[in-house]
């Protein structure tokens, strides 16, 4: 299991990722889910996975090495796109492609192939987008009113980000809230830890302003949770107990 989400306010784009690869109880590795593609200046693109280990690996090799485009016959890449919308369009039909070669293979093994993938950034002169990726290919886009997309074991984060983000919350601010919202999902689902992949691209730049690996006892995170905990803690105590039995 993994634990991936993307935020995109007025100011940028917010990425983050876990590392985490359980494949049984005693076969827990790390990779990493979250990547990135960049001609600084120009565009930058992030692709985070969460499924199939071996089937998102496929697919992100199909977009770096190019898929042929059965018209043009041109071997298309996702560098190479000429706007995230056709980029998107290719991640679509990448997971199409390898499903298409590896998936009934996996089926008879009952092993599910599933995967998904969150796909954000800017090409130069168009807006920065943030898109989700389903398993049949298809896509839905980050919107003004829901300025986020999950993957993977998201119920857990989400409530966070229900709650504190909105398209104009400040960049950094952004990130703070999906760091705590990826400590939630930690704490309740052991499938999902650390390292964090970070990402953080400001609006018309092209360029990552942070592209960081949070490894385990690092201080800020460490805090962050730390704070996170005290102030739920506070926020309990601080609530009325309900008052339902003394009206009965």
């Amino acid at each position: 299991m993994t634990y991936c989400c993307g935020v995109l306010v007025r100011e940028g784009l917010v990425m983050v990722a876990d590392t985490r690869t359980n494949a049984g109880l005693d076969n827990i590795s790390t990779f990493r889910k979250l990547h990135v593609f960049s001609k600084p200046g120009d565009r930058i693109m992030a692709v985070a996975s969460a499924g199939n280990l071996s089937i998102s690996q496929s697919v992100l090799s199909t977009l770096t090495e190019g898929l042929e485009n059965a018209e043009t016959g041109e071997r298309e890449t996702l560098i190479g796109a000429s706007s995230m919308f056709q980029a998107a369009q290719l991640i679509g039909r990448a997971i199409r492609h390898v499903n298409a070669t590896e998936a009934q293979a996996l089926k008879a093994e009952d092993i599910n192939y599933e995967v998904s993938f969150l796909f954000g950034g800017q090409i130069k002169g168009e807006r920065m987008r943030l898109f989700m990726i389903y398993p049949a290919g298809n896509f839905i886009e980050c919107t003004i009113d829901t300025p986020y997309l999950q993957i993977g074991e998201h119920k857990y984060g989400k409530p966070v980000l229900d709650r504190a983000i909105t398209y104009d919350v400040e960049l950094y601010e952004a990130l703070k809230t999906s760091l705590i919202s990826m400590d939630s999902t930690m704490r309740s689902n052991l499938g999902v830890g650390l390292p964090i992949d970070v990402l953080v691209v400001r609006t018309d730049v092209c360029d990552a302003d942070l592209n960081h690996r949070i490894e385990a006892g690092e201080p800020y995170f460490h805090d962050l949770r730390s704070r996170w905990s005290a102030a739920l803690r506070a926020a309990h105590k601080n609530i009325p107990r309900p008052p339902y039995k003394d009206q009965a």
